[in-house]
């Protein structure tokens, strides 16, 4: 599977794709996300890969954003799909944090949220960040979404307590919109 877009397109991540990612990846402690993974490995990349080969398809669909000369520099996933409700959640990272702010993010969620809709038959899909993240709220409100609630103190991280934001967006919202 491909998806392409403008400036970036998204496919299967293969297990050496999986370690560029995981040895490329910069924390940003200026927009702190939940996960903070300390020591980076190939054994750890490895186990990564193999966790995305047994949910692919059936619990999520992750994809790697690569450049348009084939350098991966992300991932993305529709995740914990529940076919019966038809809803999902949507995450997003980009590895190195000069790739990030660029668009490249918001362009995956973009063409996952149509693959969602259109393909998948999903009819609501979520978005989690944190208060703190603004860039990653900014980017939610381009892509749709909309601020439905706020887990209060929900997030331990870097020794401060955050609320975690929760972000949704319709098939109807989404397909009335430019973008859909």
């Amino acid at each position: 599977m491909k998806l392409q877009g403008e400036k970036i397109y998204l496919a299967m991540l293969e297990r050496k794709d999986c370690k560029k990612l995981w040895n490329d990846f910069e924390y940003d402690f200026e927009h702190p996300s939940e996960e903070f993974n300390i020591g980076h490995s190939d054994e750890k990349a490895d186990e990564w890969f193999d966790e995305i080969q047994k949910l692919q398809g059936n619990q999520n669909v992750r994809l790697g954003i690569f450049f348009n000369d084939g350098t991966v520099i992300g991932d993305v996933a529709l995740q914990d799909i529940d076919r019966i409700n038809r809803k999902c959640s949507v995450g997003v990272g980009i590895a190195k944090i000069q790739n990030r702010a660029k668009g490249y993010g918001r362009e995956a969620i973009q063409l996952m949220l149509d693959y969602g809709f259109r393909y998948l038959g999903m009819e609501r899909i979520t978005a989690y960040t944190l208060e703190c993240n603004a860039a990653a709220q900014r980017m939610l409100a381009r892509c749709g979404f909309l601020l439905e609630g706020r887990e209060r103190k929900a997030v331990y991280l870097n020794g401060e307590k955050y609320d975690r934001l929760c972000y949704g967006v319709l098939k109807e919202e989404y397909m009335n919109s430019e973008r859909g």
